[in-house]
């Protein structure tokens, strides 16, 4: 059966990136109206690398794919308002362990809180038609193009 919708004969890369896209948009329009902060999707990816046992500005900058200056810059600004400390590393030296604040730490259950609502009622969506997230789907695609090693998320600036 031919469709007339053109989104049927878009290429997948641009199909894959316009879903994110509009992803993220709900998301970041759902976050600022839960928590209203000056934080950008950036600071969120940042918030990623850092959950748990944090890591150094250079290992920062690597996942990110940025330059270790901007991401010195970008922890420096987080610093000054609030959202990550610097530490002594635990294997010692000059090296500095940038780890998440209690504030960061509340964004990002807020930030969670509002992303599986938004996954939730998507998947709802979906079934409407008889479809669901292609959360398998797109887990296939990233094996098969990275393998067993999962690639970090780049920003969008």
């Amino acid at each position: 059966m031919e469709t007339h919708d053109p989104l049927e004969r878009t290429e997948l890369t641009f199909l894959l990136g316009m879903a994110f896209q509009l992803v993220l948009s709900e998301f970041v329009s759902r976050l600022e109206a839960a928590d209203p902060t000056d934080l950008r999707p950036v600071h969120g990816m940042v918030f990623q690398v850092l959950q748990g046992a944090g890591a150094t500005s250079s290992e920062l900058a690597e996942q990110l794919g940025v330059t270790k200056q901007a991401a010195g810059q970008i922890v420096d600004d987080l610093e000054a308002r609030g959202y990550v400390r610097r530490q002594p590393h635990p294997a010692g030296g000059r090296r500095k362990l940038v780890v998440l604040t209690g504030r960061a730490q509340e964004h990002l259950a807020v930030a969670g809180r509002v992303l599986h609502e938004l996954e939730a009622q998507l998947a709802k969506r979906l079934q409407e038609t008889g479809l669901q997230v292609p959360r398998a789907e797109l887990v296939a695609v990233i094996r098969a193009l990275a393998g067993d090693s999962i690639p970090p998320l780049r920003p969008v600036w």
